[in-house]
Parts: C-alpha cells; structure tokens; sequence
C-alpha cells in the first residue's frame, strides 16, 4: 500500500481521506460511484474501512488521479479486473514503486 496507514482492522474516513491527501466528500462521492468501494457502516452511519476497502480505493485513485481516465473510463478499467488485467497492473506498480526508490537512493 503506497499510502501510509497504521496496521489496524478498520480506518475512519477521516484518516483514507488524510492518507490520500483528498476531502472526505471525494470518499463519499466515489463510493456511490463505484460499487466496489463498500465500508462498513455502524447504527449511526460513520463508516469504516478495511484494508481490502482501502486497496480498492486506491486502485481507483490511481486510475482516476494519477493515470487520469475518466469517471466512467476507471469503471470501465474496474470491469476489466474480472479477467485479471488488474493484477498485472499492481504487481507493475509495485515494480515501478521500487524502482523509484531505487533511482532515489542513487
């Protein structure tokens, strides 16, 4: 996870939102707009996010705010995940990742 959050079951929307660097009406919006984002709620409503939560997030917030496709272009890219082409791009984050660090470090 590029986005640095303590190890714990659930997270607020307040602490993805400050992780992220957005406003937490950016959390809400997409949650509505995309179905695979789906934290649980409590009696009164404050939801709570779990890794699996936060790994789709910021799935969409790469598609989205870093490789900038379209509201409907990302839900396109998500439908694609059914057929695997989304693991492929994670595993090549995660190189392109290390090999930033490794640039850096140079």
């Amino acid at each position: 996870m590029r986005h640095r959050l303590p190890e714990k079951l659930y997270y607020s929307i307040g602490e993805v939102a400050e992780a992220f660097e957005v406003k937490p009406s950016l959390i809400r919006f997409w949650e509505k707009e995309f179905q695979i984002i789906n934290p649980k709620k409590n009696q009164s409503g404050t939801r709570k996010f779990s890794a699996k939560d936060i790994e789709k997030f910021e799935l969409i917030f790469s598609l989205v705010k870093e490789r900038g496709f379209t509201l409907e272009g990302a839900k396109k890219e998500l439908s694609r995940e059914k057929r695997g082409n989304l693991s492929v791009l994670k595993k090549l984050q995660k190189i392109r990742q290390e090999l930033l660090r490794i640039k850096a470090e140079l």
